[in-house]
């Protein structure tokens, strides 16, 4: 197919894919990797899938595997994966004063799930002018920690990836040096570290749309769109209330032997990387039952469309919540915050998690079938992959070929959105002009 017939969803997903294998090849070479032999092409999928996807699942201990150049490389592919392929295209027609057509217009709305066309170029400059203050901000904070404990060059290295890391809501880590797989644990009672890392992946994943509605109206709540007041009233409850159920149930379990100080830090970060990020101060196998659902729960609704994290979207989970209650109330209209929700909305809401949902319950039926690991952790592993989270019980190292295969896809279907690759691989869809005679169909 041509790229000039390809539709906005057909490029998103032809971009992430083209991406992935370009990361792929130059993480297999020798350089790429500290034993100085190539690693196998899928291990090498497997990696640069989800840094290009953001997502922080890992075959390999990053800093114990990858050499300064492979680091750079997994880098490279978090920002790209991260603000979008388009994104950087458009840098490039910056730096050469090139004109941004009408088709890449379209193609950059629907990479940040704009409403509107008009003034999407003004938005991207926004985006990396943006990208740049947080993560320089968040590097120099972390050099402050970083440098008098590895060293300064060492320290401001790992300052610059995990502000990255952590603004791309990427989850990928170099505290390998400190112990494989260690994420931020070494640092779980360290105000500092964990207040950056958890500003910067929330606002990170609270989406290119709102951070523009910020700066168009500033602190004027009553100005904000409706898109701008829900996900942000929705993210501080969740933050809230999930802090306080893992404070309450994590004390016997992930948390034991912390102080009260200790527990509330440690519960704001869960609360906050749960729902996109995949860093952990805690030890995530260690976690309570009710810890653990209350994780995958939070890793399915995700963030805020339009940014880098996945999940179902908070714009799409307030949504079909509202659906329900509604119907509940035997009223026709959704309503929220005094303004009507499109029908159309609420269909595509309800379309897109069901997708999802199924895209799940398929990677759950097929690892389950293949590795003899328990449920649970096949169950928090797949909604960690399709969430881009990257979350895990432990068990990703030890997952078989097939496994590896699903968690792969599970990985780009959720950087992509589940309803944007269904759209993706069906055929265009043409408006009906007839239709069929109404019918009715008992629900039960």
């Amino acid at each position: 197919m041509s790229t000039r017939r390809m539709s906005a969803a057909q490029a998103i997903a032809f971009g992430f894919a083209l991406i992935i294998l370009i990361g792929t090849i130059l993480l297999m070479l020798p350089i790429s990797n500290k034993s100085g032999n190539s690693i196998s092409f899928l291990n090498a999928l497997f990696t640069s899938t989800s840094a290009t996807c953001v997502t922080g699942l890992v075959v390999f201990d990053t800093w114990s595997q990858f050499t300064l150049f492979g680091q750079i490389v997994i880098l490279i592919l978090i920002q790209i994966g991260g603000l979008g392929f388009m994104t950087f295209a458009v840098l490039f027609s910056f730096a050469l004063k090139k004109r941004i057509g009408l088709r890449e217009r379209t193609f950059l709305t629907n990479s940040f799930s704009s409403l509107k066309i008009g003034g999407i170029i003004k938005l991207v400059r926004r985006i990396l002018i943006g990208t740049l203050i947080f993560e320089l901000g968040g590097m120099i904070l972390l050099a402050i920690r970083f440098c008098p404990y590895f060293g300064f060059w060492q320290g401001i290295w790992y300052s610059v990836f995990h502000s990255i890391s952590a603004f791309c809501n990427a989850g990928f880590d170099l505290m390998g040096v400190l112990g494989p797989y260690s994420s931020l644990a070494p640092f779980s009672g360290d105000i500092l570290v964990n207040g950056v890392i958890m500003v910067l992946i929330v606002v990170g994943g609270i989406g290119f749309i709102v951070w523009n509605d910020i700066i168009s109206n500033g602190l004027k709540w009553r100005k904000y769109a409706l898109h701008t007041k829900v996900i942000l009233s929705t993210t501080f409850i969740l933050i809230i209330g999930s802090a306080l159920v893992f404070f309450l149930t994590e004390s016997n379990a992930s948390m034991i032997g912390m102080n009260s100080s200790n527990r509330i830090l440690a519960s704001f970060f869960q609360a906050i990387t749960s729902r996109t990020a995949g860093f952990n101060s805690v030890n995530i196998s260690t976690l309570s039952n009710t810890g653990t659902l209350l994780t995958i729960i939070l890793m399915f609704i995700g963030a805020g469309p339009g940014s880098a994290a996945g999940g179902i979207k908070i714009s799409t989970f307030v949504v079909m919540v509202l659906a329900v209650i509604s119907y509940m109330k035997g009223k026709e209209d959704v309503d929220i915050f005094q303004r009507r929700i499109e029908p159309q909305i609420v269909r595509r809401a309800f379309t897109s998690t069901v997708f999802y949902f199924v895209l799940a319950m398929c990677g759950v039926a097929i690892i389950s079938s293949v590795e003899l690991f328990s449920l649970k952790d096949v169950f928090f592993e797949v909604f960690s992959a399709l969430g881009t989270v990257g979350l895990s019980m432990g068990i990703t190292a030890g997952l078989g070929v097939v496994s590896k295969i699903v968690i792969i896809i599970l990985m780009y279907s959720g950087r992509i959105s589940s309803l944007t690759l269904i759209i993706a691989v069906t055929k265009s869809r043409r408006k009906t002009l007839l239709h069929n005679p109404v019918d009715k169909v008992i629900i039960g």
